[in-house]
């Protein structure tokens, strides 16, 4: 029998979705290899400060863990890392955190270094096994001006900083060698493009003493995104292209690009290329495709005759993060909407065979999960903009009967990223609470092809912003979201557009900034290489158009600023630097604008460390209270809040 709920104003509904509870348990789950008859990934710990540990299962056994502490499989290359595994014969290579070298050791034993200490960086590494070596990306940073990134041989075992094969290029990515080792594959880009912009793809073959001979160029004017390149067991080269605006496989020979049928209009099947070593599809020994296509929020898994035919894997999900392939069973990490993501093993059917690990122990009753609504909605200038619409849900409160939720606009980073459907229990905290929340997927989001990606370029904290605006107005408008409660939160670039709709606009009645930017001209002048040219396309190149840099950077426009919001940021972040937040802490503190401003050590760009994740999140609904003048259910740590005139209950 149901329980009756209690009639309680919304933000003030108890919720055993604790701040605690998000990270009890919690692990993250990604990059599987099958080698032999063992299936090995990467988890994070985030009550390990976020340790990227490695992880091994066999048939009939439990997963074990391999590597010892303090290592921490995580690269700095491009400093969103990726590609820091490699399992080949038993044996395992990683890139450790701490130092950045290259270890190798086989299970049981102890890891041993096989690269010096050194301002190097290693990633992406592929085993060139007749040449007794590694192929790897390597990213040099002992000079002056920018690190050098390279492709480079490194023997197998031993100590090398490298033998560089390929280099001239700002950026290297994506090493592919052939089945039969002949031949190599790779993508290279120059500034201010990035991977998903503008991208050249090359091949070679090796010469007697395995340096790189008749390199081609596949692309050699090339305006387009090109990811991903693999090559088929008749060595057949196959890569992703943006080309006709959708992500989609091509074959390739020389300069020819034939696309390959898919049978899936309106698709995406490929993404934003942030980290390294990222698969969308895999070439299956029968001929055929297997593909992760995303529509907007939802990915799904298919596979592709080549011939335009295609047939969807029927497994549950909605998400998927990574693939590996034995035979007839498939490894995948997917998530769900309605439990936590999972590393499962399924056949080729989509069947699921056995879930190997959870990302949660427990997952929530689900009542306690709202439903999702893929919604779109009128902006400026006659476009459409879309978002995930999460209604408040708890079975034991509801709301005094007509009156709409406060709304929280969450604002995804990147610009790229996108906002998606699985089960998100960071959501749930708020929805829980008596909060509804739209998943925004603004104009420069990932998922609606590259025409909608693009239309950010230039417009960077106009469109975005817009698209906040808009959004939160068109769901009060529907009457699901309160008028005067609208709430706008991001992180990163999604950061940026949260203080630019406070500076700019004064639809939101509050805010909350993780590690976001509030001078984009500082931005331009102080960060890493990676992103180093990113404002280039997103506002004008720099100085040349330094007036759009003043124009549209927040800390230019206090005046503007009248809701109170809080600054949260990592003191150890090298994309945004934490004088970002502190120069917009500082000014609205001393213009009277309630403002907290909450930091992290140790923390870089986003909050792996377990007390971090919590008391972050406790800050924020705590300031929101205060601010906003509800009476959370949950005891919460007190935060200091400068200029609060009226504090609430």
């Amino acid at each position: 029998m149901t329980s009756p709920q209690t009639v309680l104003d919304y933000g003030s509904w108890p919720s055993p979705i604790t701040a605690e509870s998000l990270v009890e348990g919690s692990r993250g789950l990604g990059s599987p290899h099958k080698d032999g008859d063992y299936l090995y990934w990467l988890e994070s710990r985030p009550e390990q400060g976020g340790r990227m540990t490695i992880m091994r299962w066999r048939q009939g056994r439990e997963p074990g863990e391999l590597l010892p502490e303090p290592f921490n499989a995580r690269s700095r290359v491009q400093e969103y890392g990726g590609g820091s595994l490699l399992v080949t014969n038993g044996r395992i290579w990683f890139s450790n955190f701490a130092d950045q070298r290259l270890y190798t050791f086989i299970p049981g034993e102890e890891p041993v270094p096989i690269t010096p200490e050194s301002e190097l960086r290693f990633a992406g590494c592929r085993l060139d096994a007749p040449r007794n070596r590694l192929i790897c990306i390597r990213e040099d940073h002992r000079g002056i001006g920018e690190p050098v990134n390279s492709l480079i041989a490194l023997p197998t075992e031993g100590m090398s900083e490298g033998e560089v094969l390929f280099s001239g290029t700002d950026f290297v990515s994506a090493p592919r060698l052939s089945a039969d080792f002949s031949r190599i594959a790779f993508t290279t880009w120059m500034h201010p493009n990035m991977p998903w912009d503008n991208t050249s793809l090359h091949s070679a073959g090796f010469d007697a003493g395995g340096k790189f001979d008749g390199l081609v160029t596949h692309n050699p004017d090339s305006a387009e995104s090109v990811i991903d390149p693999q090559w088929s067991s008749e060595n057949h080269l196959f890569a992703l292209s943006d080309r006709d605006n959708w992500w989609r496989p091509y074959a390739v020979e020389g300069t020819t690009f034939s696309p390959v049928p898919t049978g899936l209009e309106g698709a995406e099947i490929g993404g934003p290329d942030w980290s390294i070593d990222s698969h969308y599809y895999h070439l299956l020994e029968s001929g055929e495709l297997l593909v992760r296509a995303r529509r907007g929020s939802v990915e799904t898994l298919h596979v592709l005759d080549g011939k335009g035919g295609q047939r969807r894997l029927d497994t549950g999900a909605v998400s998927y993060s990574s693939i590996a392939i034995d035979g007839d069973r498939l490894y995948v990490t997917a998530g769900f909407s309605e439990q936590p993501s999972a590393l499962i093993a399924m056949d080729r059917q989509g069947t699921t065979v056995e879930v190997l690990r959870r990302s949660k122990d427990r997952g929530l009753e689900p009542s306690w999960v709202p439903g999702i609504q893929q919604i779109s909605f009128p902006v400026p200038g006659g476009a459409v903009a879309h978002g995930v619409y999460l209604a408040p849900q708890n079975p034991h409160a509801a709301a005094p009967e007509g009156k709409a939720p406060p709304l929280i606009v969450s604002v995804h980073g990147g610009p790229t990223a996108s906002a998606g459907v699985s089960y998100n229990p960071g959501h749930y905290y708020w929805t829980s609470r008596g909060f509804a929340i739209l998943d925004l997927n603004y104009r420069g989001s990932t998922g609606f092809g590259r025409s909608y990606r693009q239309a950010l370029y230039g417009n960077w904290g106009i469109t975005d912003v817009q698209d906040a605006v808009a959004g939160a107005g068109w769901l009060a408008e529907q009457g699901l979201a309160d008028p005067q409660r609208l709430i706008i939160r991001g992180g990163s670039a999604g950061g940026y557009t949260t203080l630019a709709a406070h500076a700019f606009h004064d639809i939101f009645a509050a805010g909350a900034s993780y590690f976001g930017v509030s001078d984009i001209e500082a931005l331009a002048r102080d960060t890493h290489k990676f992103e180093s040219r990113y404002l280039d396309q997103l506002i004008g190149p720099y100085p040349e158009r330094r007036d759009l840099y003043i124009e549209r950077s927040p800390i230019h426009h206090l005046a503007g600023f009248k809701a109170p919001l809080i600054l949260l940021q990592g003191l150890d972040d090298p994309v945004v630097p934490p004088n970002q937040s502190e120069a917009i802490f500082e000014a609205l503190k001393h213009s009277g604008v309630a403002t907290a401003y909450m930091t992290y050590e140790g923390e870089s760009h986003g909050f792996r460390k377990a007390e971090n994740q919590i008391s972050s999140l406790q800050a924020e609904l705590y300031f929101y209270a205060r601010v906003l003048g509800f009476d959370p259910a949950d005891d919460l740590p007190a935060i200091a809040i400068e200029n609060l005139d009226e504090p609430g209950p």
